[in-house]
Protein backbone atom coordinates (compact mmCIF):
# COMPACT_ATOMS: atom_id res chain seq x y z
CA UNK A 1 0.00 0.00 0.00
CA UNK A 2 1.64 3.11 -0.99
CA UNK A 3 0.37 6.68 0.47
CA UNK A 4 0.49 9.83 -1.67
CA UNK A 5 -1.06 12.16 0.50
CA UNK A 6 -3.97 11.10 2.01
CA UNK A 7 -4.37 8.49 -1.24
CA UNK A 8 -4.07 5.03 -0.90
CA UNK A 9 -2.58 3.31 -3.47
CA UNK A 10 -3.91 -0.90 -3.82
CA UNK A 11 -1.26 -3.57 -5.87
CA UNK A 12 -1.09 -7.37 -5.56
CA UNK A 13 -3.53 -9.26 -3.35
CA UNK A 14 -5.04 -6.95 -1.92
CA UNK A 15 -5.87 -4.28 0.90
CA UNK A 16 -7.61 -3.32 4.42
CA UNK A 17 -9.16 -0.19 4.04
CA UNK A 18 -12.03 2.09 4.47
CA UNK A 19 -14.45 2.78 1.85
CA UNK A 20 -13.75 6.08 1.12
CA UNK A 21 -10.05 4.90 0.06
CA UNK A 22 -12.27 3.41 -3.57
CA UNK A 23 -12.99 6.90 -4.44
CA UNK A 24 -9.70 8.67 -3.52
CA UNK A 25 -7.79 10.21 -6.08
CA UNK A 26 -4.27 11.08 -7.28
CA UNK A 27 -2.70 14.72 -5.86
CA UNK A 28 -3.85 16.91 -8.69
CA UNK A 29 -6.83 15.08 -9.71
CA UNK A 30 -5.07 12.59 -11.74
CA UNK A 31 -6.88 8.98 -11.40
CA UNK A 32 -4.21 6.66 -9.19
CA UNK A 33 -2.08 3.86 -10.80
CA UNK A 34 -3.98 0.26 -11.84
CA UNK A 35 -2.83 -2.05 -9.35
CA UNK A 36 -0.14 -4.51 -10.31
CA UNK A 37 0.73 -8.01 -10.47
CA UNK A 38 -3.01 -9.59 -9.91
CA UNK A 39 -3.18 -12.80 -10.91
CA UNK A 40 -6.43 -14.50 -9.50
CA UNK A 41 -8.58 -11.31 -9.45
CA UNK A 42 -9.65 -9.85 -12.86
CA UNK A 43 -6.83 -7.32 -14.08
CA UNK A 44 -9.97 -5.02 -15.34
CA UNK A 45 -11.36 -5.26 -11.85
CA UNK A 46 -12.66 -1.21 -10.88
CA UNK A 47 -11.01 0.25 -7.89
CA UNK A 48 -13.95 -0.28 -5.60
CA UNK A 49 -15.07 -3.55 -6.07
CA UNK A 50 -10.94 -4.55 -5.53
CA UNK A 51 -10.91 -2.85 -2.24
CA UNK A 52 -14.27 -4.44 -0.68
CA UNK A 53 -12.92 -7.77 -1.82
CA UNK A 54 -9.61 -7.53 0.17
CA UNK A 55 -12.01 -5.80 2.91
CA UNK A 56 -13.84 -9.14 3.00
CA UNK A 57 -10.51 -11.28 3.16
CA UNK A 58 -8.79 -9.38 5.60
CA UNK A 59 -12.01 -8.91 7.98
CA UNK A 60 -12.68 -12.95 7.59
CA UNK A 61 -8.90 -13.77 8.45
CA UNK A 62 -8.96 -11.43 11.49
CA UNK A 63 -5.64 -9.70 9.73
CA UNK A 64 -4.66 -6.43 8.08
CA UNK A 65 -2.50 -5.35 4.77
CA UNK A 66 0.94 -6.82 6.55
CA UNK A 67 0.08 -10.36 6.66
CA UNK A 68 0.38 -10.73 2.53
CA UNK A 69 1.66 -7.41 1.82
CA UNK A 70 5.20 -5.38 2.31
CA UNK A 71 3.34 -2.74 4.04
CA UNK A 72 4.62 -0.35 7.11
CA UNK A 73 7.20 -3.26 7.53
CA UNK A 74 10.11 -0.88 9.40
CA UNK A 75 12.90 0.03 7.21
CA UNK A 76 11.03 -0.84 4.24
CA UNK A 77 9.94 0.53 1.14
CA UNK A 78 6.43 -0.42 1.06
CA UNK A 79 5.60 -2.68 -2.38
CA UNK A 80 2.51 -4.41 -2.69
CA UNK A 81 2.92 -6.01 -6.07
CA UNK A 82 5.74 -7.82 -4.29
CA UNK A 83 5.28 -12.08 -4.08
CA UNK A 84 7.74 -12.04 -1.01
CA UNK A 85 5.45 -13.26 2.28
CA UNK A 86 4.47 -16.59 1.94
CA UNK A 87 0.65 -15.79 2.99
CA UNK A 88 0.19 -14.17 -0.35
CA UNK A 89 0.62 -16.93 -2.68
CA UNK A 90 -1.25 -19.41 -0.16
CA UNK A 91 -4.42 -16.76 -0.44
CA UNK A 92 -4.01 -17.41 -4.35
CA UNK A 93 -3.93 -20.87 -4.11
CA UNK A 94 -7.27 -20.80 -1.13
CA UNK A 95 -9.25 -18.30 -4.34
CA UNK A 96 -8.35 -20.88 -6.87
CA UNK A 97 -9.73 -23.69 -4.92
CA UNK A 98 -12.79 -21.91 -3.68
CA UNK A 99 -13.30 -20.76 -7.40
CA UNK A 100 -13.04 -23.93 -8.64
CA UNK A 101 -15.00 -25.44 -5.45
CA UNK A 102 -18.27 -22.79 -5.98
CA UNK A 103 -18.04 -23.78 -9.72
CA UNK A 104 -18.67 -27.30 -9.18
CA UNK A 105 -21.18 -26.82 -6.44
CA UNK A 106 -24.20 -26.09 -8.77
CA UNK A 107 -23.74 -29.56 -10.63
CA UNK A 108 -22.64 -31.60 -7.28
CA UNK A 109 -26.16 -30.23 -5.68
CA UNK A 110 -27.96 -30.60 -9.05
CA UNK A 111 -29.24 -26.99 -8.22
CA UNK A 112 -29.13 -23.40 -9.49
CA UNK A 113 -25.75 -21.75 -9.39
CA UNK A 114 -28.51 -18.38 -8.09
CA UNK A 115 -29.52 -21.06 -5.25
CA UNK A 116 -26.29 -22.46 -4.15
CA UNK A 117 -24.57 -20.86 -1.36
CA UNK A 118 -21.08 -19.87 -1.74
CA UNK A 119 -18.12 -21.21 -0.09
CA UNK A 120 -16.04 -17.61 0.84
CA UNK A 121 -13.14 -17.25 3.31
CA UNK A 122 -15.18 -16.21 6.40
CA UNK A 123 -16.95 -20.00 6.08
CA UNK A 124 -13.71 -21.97 7.39
CA UNK A 125 -11.63 -18.80 9.13
CA UNK A 126 -14.15 -16.79 11.15
CA UNK A 127 -11.39 -14.22 11.78
CA UNK A 128 -9.02 -16.16 12.67
CA UNK A 129 -5.66 -16.35 9.57
CA UNK A 130 -5.41 -20.70 10.61
CA UNK A 131 -8.67 -22.12 11.06
CA UNK A 132 -8.26 -25.06 13.40
CA UNK A 133 -11.02 -26.13 15.86
CA UNK A 134 -10.34 -25.07 19.42
CA UNK A 135 -10.28 -28.90 20.92
CA UNK A 136 -7.62 -29.45 17.93
CA UNK A 137 -5.37 -26.54 18.91
CA UNK A 138 -5.50 -27.55 22.57
CA UNK A 139 -4.70 -31.40 22.30
CA UNK A 140 -1.50 -29.42 20.19
CA UNK A 141 -1.07 -27.63 22.64
CA UNK A 142 -1.29 -30.50 25.28
CA UNK A 143 0.94 -32.71 23.40
CA UNK A 144 3.45 -30.38 23.85
CA UNK A 145 3.66 -28.46 27.04
CA UNK A 146 1.06 -29.95 29.27
CA UNK A 147 -2.03 -29.84 30.49
CA UNK A 148 -1.69 -26.53 32.20
CA UNK A 149 -0.80 -25.00 29.37
CA UNK A 150 -3.63 -26.05 27.07
CA UNK A 151 -6.21 -24.85 29.85
CA UNK A 152 -4.86 -21.59 29.92
CA UNK A 153 -4.38 -21.10 26.52
CA UNK A 154 -8.02 -22.03 26.41
CA UNK A 155 -8.95 -19.09 29.20
CA UNK A 156 -7.53 -16.64 26.81
CA UNK A 157 -8.81 -17.66 24.09
CA UNK A 158 -12.03 -17.63 25.30
CA UNK A 159 -11.24 -13.85 26.88
CA UNK A 160 -10.49 -12.69 23.46
CA UNK A 161 -13.01 -14.36 21.01
CA UNK A 162 -16.13 -15.40 22.97
CA UNK A 163 -18.92 -13.87 21.79
CA UNK A 164 -17.51 -14.59 17.33
CA UNK A 165 -17.74 -16.90 15.47
CA UNK A 166 -13.89 -17.97 15.68
CA UNK A 167 -14.33 -21.15 17.79
CA UNK A 168 -16.55 -23.20 19.41
CA UNK A 169 -17.11 -22.04 23.30
CA UNK A 170 -20.06 -23.89 24.06
CA UNK A 171 -20.73 -26.19 27.21
CA UNK A 172 -20.58 -29.47 24.66
CA UNK A 173 -17.40 -28.53 23.09
CA UNK A 174 -15.32 -29.29 26.01
CA UNK A 175 -17.43 -32.15 26.61
CA UNK A 176 -17.56 -34.01 23.66
CA UNK A 177 -13.74 -33.80 23.12
CA UNK A 178 -13.45 -35.37 26.67
CA UNK A 179 -15.19 -37.67 25.61
CA UNK A 180 -13.50 -38.88 22.75
CA UNK A 181 -10.38 -39.07 25.39
CA UNK A 182 -12.23 -41.55 27.20
CA UNK A 183 -12.80 -43.77 23.99
CA UNK A 184 -9.06 -43.47 23.46
CA UNK A 185 -8.65 -45.22 26.79
CA UNK A 186 -7.20 -41.63 28.09
CA UNK A 187 -9.38 -41.05 30.67
CA UNK A 188 -7.23 -38.71 32.61
CA UNK A 189 -6.64 -36.27 29.92
CA UNK A 190 -10.39 -36.63 29.92
CA UNK A 191 -10.93 -35.68 32.87
CA UNK A 192 -8.82 -32.66 32.98
CA UNK A 193 -10.95 -31.14 29.97
CA UNK A 194 -13.89 -31.64 32.05
CA UNK A 195 -12.65 -30.08 35.16
CA UNK A 196 -11.79 -26.96 32.91
CA UNK A 197 -15.51 -27.00 31.29
CA UNK A 198 -16.98 -26.61 34.77
CA UNK A 199 -15.17 -23.17 35.49
CA UNK A 200 -17.76 -22.04 32.59
CA UNK A 201 -20.80 -24.26 33.40
CA UNK A 202 -20.69 -24.87 36.48
CA UNK A 203 -24.04 -26.92 36.30
CA UNK A 204 -23.24 -28.70 33.12
CA UNK A 205 -24.97 -32.77 33.63
CA UNK A 206 -22.86 -33.40 30.80
CA UNK A 207 -20.04 -32.63 32.11
CA UNK A 208 -20.62 -34.56 35.42
CA UNK A 209 -22.00 -37.61 33.14
CA UNK A 210 -18.87 -37.22 30.90
CA UNK A 211 -16.61 -37.15 34.37
CA UNK A 212 -18.36 -40.47 35.33
CA UNK A 213 -17.49 -42.14 32.13
CA UNK A 214 -13.90 -41.26 32.61
CA UNK A 215 -13.76 -42.37 36.30
CA UNK A 216 -15.41 -45.50 35.45
CA UNK A 217 -13.17 -46.14 32.66
CA UNK A 218 -10.36 -45.84 35.17
CA UNK A 219 -11.82 -48.12 37.71
CA UNK A 220 -12.86 -45.71 40.21
CA UNK A 221 -16.55 -46.90 40.85
CA UNK A 222 -17.26 -44.36 43.83
CA UNK A 223 -16.34 -41.39 42.28
CA UNK A 224 -18.44 -42.52 38.98
CA UNK A 225 -21.29 -43.02 41.14
CA UNK A 226 -20.90 -39.55 43.10
CA UNK A 227 -20.56 -37.91 39.06
CA UNK A 228 -23.54 -39.72 37.41
CA UNK A 229 -25.87 -38.74 40.73
CA UNK A 230 -24.48 -34.82 40.13
CA UNK A 231 -25.47 -35.27 36.62
CA UNK A 232 -29.40 -36.50 37.79
CA UNK A 233 -29.33 -33.80 40.35
CA UNK A 234 -29.16 -31.52 37.54
CA UNK A 235 -31.06 -32.94 34.83
CA UNK A 236 -33.45 -35.22 36.91
CA UNK A 237 -34.80 -36.56 33.58
CA UNK A 238 -31.50 -37.30 31.54
CA UNK A 239 -32.26 -40.75 30.23
CA UNK A 240 -28.64 -42.23 30.17
CA UNK A 241 -27.53 -40.69 33.37
CA UNK A 242 -29.62 -43.23 34.91
CA UNK A 243 -29.01 -46.01 32.61
CA UNK A 244 -25.06 -45.76 33.91
CA UNK A 245 -26.31 -44.89 37.50
CA UNK A 246 -28.30 -48.30 37.58
CA UNK A 247 -25.39 -50.44 35.91
CA UNK A 248 -22.80 -49.27 38.30
CA UNK A 249 -24.99 -49.81 41.45
CA UNK A 250 -25.59 -53.65 40.10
Amino acid sequence: MKRLGSVFIVFGLGLLASPAVARAQAPGGQAPPPPKNLQILPKDISRPELIARMQGISQALGVRCQFCHVDDDPGRANDMASDEKPPKNMARAMMRFTGDLNGRLATALGKPAAEITQVQCATCHRGVPIPKQITEILAETAAQKGMPAAADQYRELRQKYYGGQSYDFSEGALAAFAQREVQANKPDEALQYLQLNLEFYPKSARTYLGMAQAYNRKGDKDQAIKNVEKALELDPENGQAKRMLAQLKK
